[in-house]
């Protein structure tokens, strides 16, 4: 094979992985897949119409953003974590999260702030949880967007990813009605974010966040048939 054709196929290849990675991601963020389940190289390729290389490729791709865990000569899973674990993800991101956002609001222009808002308003006019997580997800990592360089919003954003799961459960306890407040407090929080990101006041919202968080947090405690 002459370079150029290898060249050309690696490139395929590379088209190939980053696509199936975004059906794969995408499916795995709205809850197609439960924590634990085994990703079946074989099916992937079939349903994908591809080899098994650039399926293979694709999972270390979610692997590093914490969707998927692979286990050598064993397979792929997707991500799960024990209440334990689940706690303690939670207790990092009501540490490490106020302050990304406390350096990423000095940074973001009047465009995604306005965003922000707009976002606000489409957690409260939602009509299922799925369209809840998808405006609450952005409105959150849009917030940080100022500071997404650095290594907290790596740390955050695959913390993001390795408890989504565990943030759906929630909404739906909360919308539910079986969580105190509902989801009325939700979108509570999400209106003082919003209001102190306006008016540059890192303290307001680092307080905001930290309550945010911890609720979710606290609620899945109480809450252990979520990890069974």
């Amino acid at each position: 094979m002459s370079a150029r054709m290898k060249r050309s196929a690696t490139h395929q290849g590379n088209v190939a992985s980053h696509r199936i990675a975004g059906v794969l991601r995408a499916e795995i963020l709205d809850g197609r897949y439960r924590p634990g389940e085994h990703l079946r190289q074989l099916d992937l390729a079939a349903r994908s119409d591809a080899s098994r290389i650039p399926v293979r490729e694709a999972l270390r791709m979610l692997a590093a953003e914490g969707l998927v865990t692979m286990v050598s000569n064993a397979g792929a899973w997707v991500t799960w974590l024990t209440p334990a674990e689940c706690d303690e993800t939670y207790l990092i991101r009501e540490r490490l999260e106020p302050l990304l956002l406390r350096q990423s609001m000095p940074h973001l222009d009047e465009a995604t702030v306005s965003h922000l808002g707009e976002l606000t308003d489409e957690m409260e006019a939602a009509p299922d949880v799925n369209a809840f997580l998808r405006a609450d997800r952005e409105f959150h990592l849009a917030s940080y967007a100022g500071a997404a360089s650095g290594e907290t919003w790596a740390i955050i954003h695959r913390m993001w990813n390795t408890t989504q799961f565990y943030r759906r459960e929630f909404t739906k306890l909360a919308a539910g009605g079986e969580s105190p407040g509902g989801l009325e407090v939700s979108h509570l929080e999400h209106r003082l974010l919003l209001d102190a990101v306006r008016r540059q006041d890192g303290d307001d919202a680092e307080r905001a966040l930290v309550m945010h968080i911890r609720r979710t947090r606290l609620e899945l405690g109480r809450h252990p048939e979520v990890f069974t």
